[in-house]
């Protein structure tokens, strides 16, 4: 059992120093800021003494997107927190920090110069999650001048060849089929039968109740931050203070027992309601009934096997229903899973398409939080405190304009790449080139996920008191989402009319006189022509 992490100490083990003196036969292990997992497949079954384990904080990893601030600190924190624990259970540790004067600030750099530091006589390392960053792995052995060995990332349940099986000659890759498989292949709330626990495989028709007036949800957990997460915090506002967002109340886990305690929180107070209200959107409640455990699993601190089986585990106790614990599970063994099978199914390809042929800038606003759209402000000034937003503010607020306007979709996903804590390319480029944008033609998603005013007015408190009308289509106070709904289903008429899911839609279209279709589509130019565009380099410096 590993003790309570000592004091850093960079210098070799004793080990270490008697392998070096000796004939070398040292292992460097380098290890991402997203692989911060005891469980790592490079550490297991290794000899420590036999090892060095490379942390590297470098620059290249914080600003080839100029990451929110928040996102920054997070993974340093937590890769400053793993190493310690790594030194506790005996390991090894070159950890280099981001203001060490001999950095090299790129992970390539910090490896050959950990194996020249150690006369290494091998590299292994995991999968980086990036296709970036998994071709520039594949130099780092001719690089450092010695063999490299590269392990699947079998933190993952479904490993990229098992998707590409299950993908292969298929007409439709939708998620829910790839779903129900990934069900049954882990055994979550399947009955011994097999048959789907309740008797259906997915509840999401039971998830999509309007805020209910009064709701009230649990109490936000926050952790306090440690002198070595304020030295981070200090350090990150130094060092990138031209970046995205705050680092005001900063309180996100960065280590595993933090994580765990986030996750029980979540599986006690807030499980029991986040089927009913995942759909949900209130204005000064960024978190309603959701988990924010994203960020603990993607860094590592959390298995996604174990998680799902916590809230499977509430079901069977009698402590959340079934329709909470499956639409939480289905987020994460259906769409997690899926995602990433699907960016590395088609990357680099993937990256940029762009199937409606959208080119219109970014809108400033997505930065500075500076509009009128109260649903919209609101959902920005949300991500620029926290790095967090749910995903139906993702999807069908932010999202939702910017396809609706017609926003180059390598501009939006470079947004959301920046502004998220959450966010590595791996799940954010699919989520938002195919199932915001629908730039990839229809690989992911049936049908766009655009829609006008009334499903933000449903879903959220966002209307009230907002400078627009919700009711009103055209005019000066009508809310723009409902002009700019219409304007792109007229847009891309051609392309969409077929589709069996948006028939009922141009039907409507159909009934409507010329004289409104014609007002609505001046009403949506009118707004478009308004529009001001960001300044480049918020997203990615030239």
């Amino acid at each position: 059992m590993c003790q309570s992490p000592p004091a850093c100490n960079p210098a070799p083990s004793r080990a270490v120093r008697g392998a070096m003196a000796a004939t070398p036969t040292i292992t460097v292990l380098p290890i991402l800021g997203d692989q911060l997992s005891e469980g790592l497949a490079s550490l297991r079954g290794r000899d420590p003494g036999a090892c060095v384990v490379l942390l590297a904080e470098v620059r290249a990893e914080c600003t080839y997107v100029r990451h929110h601030k928040r996102k920054i600190a997070l993974v340093l924190s937590a890769m400053r927190h793993f190493s310690l624990r790594l030194r506790a259970c005996g390991w090894t540790v070159d950890h280099v920090r981001l203001d060490d004067p001999a950095n090299t600030h790129t992970l390539r750099g910090e490896v050959v110069r950990a194996a020249g530091r150690y006369r290494a006589t091998e590299i292994v390392a995991v999968e980086a999650g990036e296709y970036r960053l998994r071709l520039d792995q594949s130099g780092w052995g001719e690089a450092a001048g010695i063999p490299l060995h590269l392990l699947e990332d079998d933190r993952f349940i479904c490993s990229r060849d098992a998707f590409s099986r299950w993908a292969e000659g298929r007409r439709s890759l939708r998620m829910e089929f790839f779903y129900r498989e990934m069900r049954v292949r882990t055994g979550l709330l399947v009955d011994e039968d097999g048959a789907p626990a309740g008797g259906a495989w997915n509840y999401d028709h039971d998830n999509r109740k309007p805020p209910a007036r009064g709701l009230a949800p649990p109490p936000a957990l926050g952790f306090t931050t440690d002198a070595h997460t304020r030295e981070v915090l200090d350090l990150v506002d130094h060092e990138f203070a031209g970046h995205f967002g705050t680092l005001d109340g900063f309180d996100l886990p960065v280590t595993r027992e933090q994580a765990l305690i986030a996750l029980d929180h979540f599986i006690d107070h807030a499980l029991p309601r986040f089927g009913d209200y995942q759909d949900a959107m209130l204005a000064g409640e960024p978190l309603l009934f959701h988990s924010w455990l994203a960020p603990a699993i993607n860094l590592g601190l959390l298995d996604p096997l174990e998680v799902c089986r916590a809230a499977e585990a509430a079901w069977r106790g009698g402590t959340a229903p079934l329709n909470a614990a499956e639409g939480f599970i289905r987020q994460i063994i259906g769409w997690r899973e899926y995602i990433r099978g699907m960016y590395w199914r088609d990357m680099p390809e993937f990256a940029t398409r762009n199937e409606l042929g959208a080119s219109r800038p970014l809108p400033e606003f997505y930065w500075t939080g500076e509009t009128d759209l109260r649903c919209l402000a609101e959902s920005i000034a949300q991500t620029r405190d926290l790095a967090y937003a749910h995903h139906i503010q993702r999807l069908m607020v932010l999202g939702n304009f910017a396809l609706l306007v017609g926003v180059d979709p390598a501009a939006i996903s470079d947004w959301f790449l920046v502004v998220y804590a959450d966010a590595y390319e791996w799940v954010e480029l699919p989520n938002v080139i195919g199932m915001s944008q629908f730039a990839d033609g229809g690989a992911i998603a049936s049908k766009p996920y655009v829609s006008s005013g009334a499903y933000i007015d449903r879903m959220s408190d966002y209307c009230r008191g907002c400078a627009y009308d919700v009711k009103q289509r055209t005019g000066e106070r009508a809310c723009p989402f409902n002009a700019l709904y219409w304007d792109f289903l007229a847009r891309h008429e051609a392309r969409f009319r077929a589709n069996a899911r948006m028939r009922n839609i141009y039907a409507g279209w159909d009934r409507m006189a010329p004289a409104q279709r014609e007002a609505l589509r001046r009403s949506a130019a009118s707004f478009l022509d308004r529009l001001v565009p960001a300044e480049p380099g918020w997203a990615r410096s030239s």
